[in-house]
């Protein structure tokens, strides 16, 4: 272990040393003061939860813990994908892999040593936030202080399992895919996600919590909601523990988390072993050539975009280009197509009929509240592709800089590439999900237009928040949406997406049911309706132009 320790001492020098040469508060308090509000929130929002759970008598319980099963369910699954992007990182392509495999150090000690690493970045964020969870049904349950023990000790192999099962999904499919095309694991990664994805949420099978006839009898419906999830999963082990020490069973809770730290211990020792005979033969095939496994002609993108000066096609054909060889970039598109999928199967599952309120009310509202969702969505997707576009540009931006073309010119070439598929998608997204809910003519057309509006705003924050805060150091320019400038991004989107939603509310609901009733609006009414919706399209129109204008500066400033 001495060598396995010596090879994590850069890592832990690397936060002293920012300790110390980080002059400025500021940036930490934000986050941490954001961080804290959200911890907060998820607290006071499941203590909510389970306070009303356990006001239901004779079934309270039952639902908090089926609830809890599914909150371990997709907190594993949230680190099976975290892990795995992590582990293709950190043991395959940073930058000073090269000089760590020159040393006299067994290959086997290099990858435990990296995969502890990764494991700390894929999970700290994860447990965090979901400590308050069960913080919540320790205080609703009135446990011991076994309880809070327990949930340290079994969070750990939990995380530790995930990473290993990872890791080993990364080091097979390094060896097994081509060593010119290391890149194009991505591609397998983003289809595991997938079928992981559709798993989990078929194992949760939300449906049945709202839909008691569909048993034969309500002791069938009471027993299919208690029975756990498959036992050979490890979060049903850390479900079992969690439960017994709930309900102060401490042997039982005991017995869960020796198997569940049993089965850490045996993967790492596996992941250790296989190690050992391919992670050195597979960083060997990475040093390979990269072989695209798409190629782009100049060609037919000179002739679609004849009709642009010549510098500023060239410019667009290479951002085009750019995006289409970075396969960790596209390959994304299926685990946005997995999410996207899920998004809509929930609405299709929706209850309506067995709800106490009118039905064309609840599907319209439904339909409201959609739309905020889907732009939140939209502002995901953005931080994903649109923010880290800048910073994408790497050590290579002074030719950028060096070019015939102005920075406000790169930056709108960029706002055009991603506006225009990111606007599609968030069209379907809203007309798709307002069609499964068989919404009113009025909510769709509102859904759509204020999309249609939204979507601009939102991608020139991306894209300016980008250009003001770039990155262009890092290994992985995607990460640069976990950096400050990400943060503002994110809060301004989500201020932005809220102030319209707020703006429309009123106006809307008076308009719906007005139509529902059948009386018609005052002069006063058709005033505050207009005006409302003029201050939301000006506002729309500002989201596009200023933050485009901050990140031309600030990237000029920036350059000298």
């Amino acid at each position: 272990m001495k060598q396995v320790i010596m090879l994590l001492k850069p890592r832990l020098w690397s936060f002293k040393n920012r300790g110390i040469a980080n002059e400025g508060n500021t940036r930490f308090f934000l986050f941490a003061g954001i961080g804290t509000i959200f911890w907060v929130g998820i607290f006071a929002v499941s203590h909510r939860v389970l306070v009303y759970f356990q006001k239901v008598e004779n079934f309270g319980d039952i639902l908090a813990f089926k609830l809890l099963s599914m909150i371990l369910l997709v907190f594993f699954s949230l680190l099976i994908f975290s892990s795995i992007l992590t582990s293709l990182s950190k043991l395959y392509l940073s930058k000073d892999l090269a000089l760590v495999h020159a040393l006299p150090v067994p290959s086997e000690k290099i990858y435990f040593a990296r995969w502890i690493e990764s494991t700390l970045d894929s999970s700290w964020m994860v447990i965090v936030y979901t400590i308050p969870v069960f913080f919540s049904y320790g205080i609703v349950y009135k446990t011991g202080i076994f309880f809070y023990i327990d949930i340290v000790l079994t969070l750990f192999p939990l995380c530790i399992i995930s990473s290993a099962l990872s890791a080993l999904v990364v080091l097979l499919a390094v060896v097994l895919l081509p060593a010119s095309r290391i890149r194009s694991i991505f591609v397998f990664l983003g289809l595991a996600v997938l079928i992981i994805l559709y798993i989990s949420f078929r194992l949760l099978k939300p449906e049945r919590l709202v839909n008691p006839e569909a048993f034969s009898s309500v002791l069938f419906y009471f027993k299919d909601l208690s029975t756990p999830s498959s036992p050979l999963l490890p979060s049903t082990w850390a479900f079992d523990s969690l439960k017994a020490a709930l309900t102060g069973n401490n042997s039982n809770a005991m017995f869960h988390l020796a198997l569940s730290w049993s089965g850490a211990f045996f993967i790492i020792f596996v992941d250790i072993w296989v190690a050992k005979v391919l992670y050195f033969k597979g960083f060997s095939k990475t040093q390979a050539a990269l072989v695209r496994l798409f190629k782009t002609q100049s060609k037919g993108f000179n002739i679609f975009f004849s009709f642009l000066d010549g510098p500023v096609r060239a410019f667009i054909i290479k951002e085009i280009k750019t995006f289409w060889r970075d396969q960790t970039q596209w390959s994304q598109i299926f685990l946005i197509g997995a999410l996207i999928v899920i998004y809509l199967y929930n609405f299709s599952v929706l209850p309506f009929e067995k709800s106490p309120i009118k039905t064309i009310y609840l599907q319209n509202l439904f339909s409201f509240l959609n739309m905020a969702l889907a732009a939140f969505v939209l502002t995901a997707i953005t931080a994903r592709f649109a923010f880290p576009s800048v910073s994408i540009e790497g050590n290579a931006f002074w030719i950028v800089r060096s070019s015939p073309i102005s920075i406000r010119a790169f930056l709108w070439i960029k706002f055009f590439i991603y506006l225009f598929p990111l606007l599609i998608l968030s069209e379907i997204l809203v007309i798709a999900t307002n069609m499964l809910l068989n919404v009113t003519p009025f909510m769709m057309y509102l859904s759509v237009i204020t999309l249609f509006f939204m979507t601009p705003g939102v991608v020139a924050m991306g894209i300016g928040m980008g250009g003001a805060y770039p990155d262009f150091v890092s290994e992985n320019p995607s990460q640069s949406v976990s950096s400050f400038g990400g943060l503002i991004f994110m809060i301004l989107s989500a201020a932005y997406i809220g102030t319209v939603t707020i703006l429309e509310a009123g106006p809307v609901y008076m308009v719906f049911m007005a139509d529902i009733k059948g009386y018609k609006l005052t002069y006063l009414q058709w005033v505050w309706v207009i005006g409302s919706f003029l201050v939301a399209f000006l506002l729309s129109i500002l989201a596009v132009i200023l933050p485009m204008k901050f990140g031309e500066k600030k990237l000029v400033v920036f350059q000298r």
